[in-house]
């Protein structure tokens, strides 16, 4: 830590605390934060769920960067560099009075849907998703704090009480830790709620509290809902029945695409709760779409992924090489119309002294391409076909059922032309050369057939 200057604190929590410190090496600022308990050596340090899932997460544009781990052997100290923000999503809401435009908090969803989408696919879920954990920088936002992230793959029970209690979800509350990555998306959904309104969704004061408000919202979970959690609970129970008054009409700043969007965030059973990479294909970011989409031709390796629901497209991934193929095809085409068939006749030749080939013998190649129309129209592939013999191979039948036509420049059709021209002159000449020998031997070599 000699390398950074303490300048003042930011926060603190039960874990650590948050400080924001100078480095002197690059005149930047950074965010400390010093973990409370002591460590013994640096096997356990690198064993720390929060380290690992950050190296493993990093880089990303949503997830907070770590630089750099201090650990003091000595003084069992660590602490983590990490890069600083502006501030949190709590610190953005706090003692606000004018609402956030919509346009703004679409952004921002799209970008925490887009970070748990990450850390989920990574294997990865956080356990701790609540608007302090939610740090932002003008209009880029970044998930922080992984202190209580735990492995998809790890064998449930997890632990029970892990999350804030306003932003945890009912799997947490009536289980004995049986939930998994579900419930970031449940957090998400109360944090979407919150920087709408400017008030927690679930503000509960103890754990029946909080499953009474949910319940006062979004109703009593059916009896298969239940009937899943309680085979994961040693105490029965039994709610009374209520049907929920749905969510407070408080968000004039929230469109009907928002309001589906986060009932299906809160859904009760997490297996109907949507997913991450189902939350960023909503109708509700399609104007996230639109914007994204203006930026394609910066990325000509990226290709659009249509969304389920067969709305906008996700403006992110890679263009189809169909597509390219089209481009290319349609540029050549637009060429050949509009320089028109070549001009001038090629000669006729003679070709009397061709040997006749009798029909059936072999199997004659037809010709692929056809003779330039007086439209100037450009000729036509066709697919090939094979005539006088009885015998169609699996490629030439699946060829023939695939046909397709492509449209080729007329230039092509001329070299095509010549070369055939050429090769019969060739053969001429030989057989004429042949024929000039008296010897047996020649007199059989001139018996095969050199016809084109």
């Amino acid at each position: 830590m000699n390398n950074y200057k303490p300048v003042g604190k930011i926060g603190e929590g039960t874990f650590s605390d948050v400080l924001k410190i100078l480095s002197l090496r690059d005149g930047k600022y950074y965010a400390c934060k010093h973990m409370k308990q002591h460590f013994e050596s640096l096997e356990q340090v690198n064993n720390l769920r929060e380290i690992q899932a950050l190296r493993r997460l990093s880089p990303h544009p949503n997830i907070l960067t770590l630089h750099e781990v201090v650990f003091d052997k000595k003084a069992g100290s660590l602490s983590l560099i990490c890069e600083l923000l502006d501030m949190n999503i709590y610190q953005l809401i706090k003692g606000r009075k004018k609402p956030l435009s919509e346009k703004k908090i679409k952004n921002y969803m799209y970008q925490l849907c887009k970070s748990l989408d990450y850390i989920h696919r990574n294997g990865i879920f956080h356990r701790d998703v609540k608007p302090e954990n939610i740090l932002i920088k003008r209009n880029t936002l970044k998930l922080g704090d992984f202190g209580s992230c735990r492995s998809i793959y790890s064998k449930q029970p997890h632990t029970e009480y892990i999350s804030t209690r306003w932003y945890r979800a009912p799997e947490c509350l009536l289980t004995n830790g049986y939930y998994n990555y579900k419930i970031d998306i449940w957090s998400a959904g109360c944090v979407f709620y919150e920087i709408t309104s400017f008030q927690p969704l679930f503000p509960g004061s103890n754990e029946l509290d909080q499953i009474s408000k949910i319940h006062d919202i979004i109703g009593t979970p059916a009896n298969e809902t239940l009937h899943k959690f309680k085979q994961s609970r040693f105490v029965s129970f039994d709610f009374p029945f209520k049907k929920g008054k749905g969510i407070p009409p408080l968000m004039w700043n929230l469109s009907p695409k928002g309001y589906s969007l986060l009932y299906a965030m809160i859904t009760y059973d997490p297996d109907e709760r949507i997913a991450a990479h189902q939350a960023l294909q909503h109708p509700y970011f399609q104007d996230v779409w639109a914007a994204g989409t203006q930026d394609l031709p910066k990325h000509k390796k990226l290709r659009l992924l249509g969304n389920t629901a067969g709305k906008v497209p996700l403006h992110w991934w890679q263009i189809s090489k169909e597509s390219q193929r089209q481009r290319s095809l349609s540029k050549v085409q637009e060429n050949a119309k509009q320089r028109g068939p070549p001009g001038g006749k090629l000669p006729k030749l003679n070709a009397s002294g061709l040997a006749k080939v009798t029909p059936q013998s072999t199997p004659v190649l037809h010709s692929v391409c056809q003779t330039p129309k007086e439209t100037g129209d450009t000729p036509v592939l066709q697919s090939v076909r094979f005539i006088g013999s009885d015998i169609k191979s699996e490629k030439q039948k699946a060829l023939k059922s695939s046909r397709k036509h492509f449209h080729l420049p007329a230039e092509w059709n001329v070299i095509y032309k010549i070369r055939k021209k050429l090769f019969i002159k060739s053969c001429i000449y030989t057989r004429r050369l042949l024929s000039s020998f008296q010897t047996s031997s020649v007199k059989l070599y001139a018996e095969i057939d050199l016809s084109p």
